[in-house]
């Protein structure tokens, strides 16, 4: 039994890390950004835009946030750092 409870506050803690908000909001943005930008697939955007097309997908669904790759995205869409966390809470 204490192995199930264990088992169960693990995957709550994950959860909670995987919903942090911060990085909602940011893969939210990715999203927009990308959709404003006419592309409906996040394939054909990473493929355009030379970008990793798994590692995009995860960042846009908030499970990879290396700066790195944020900044090559940023770099693809001709925007600054100020510009893309300029209203993010």
């Amino acid at each position: 039994m204490d192995f199930a409870i264990n088992l169960l506050n693990m995957a709550t803690k994950k959860k909670k890390e995987l919903l942090d908000d911060r990085i909602v909001s940011i893969s939210k943005r990715l999203q927009k950004l990308r959709k404003d930008a006419g592309y409906t697939s996040y394939e054909n955007f990473a493929l355009e835009k030379e970008l990793p097309r798994v590692q995009y997908w995860r960042m846009e669904k908030g499970t990879n946030f290396q700066f790195k790759s944020l900044l090559q995205i940023l770099d693809a869409h001709e925007m600054t750092l100020e510009e893309f966390f300029k209203g993010l809470k």
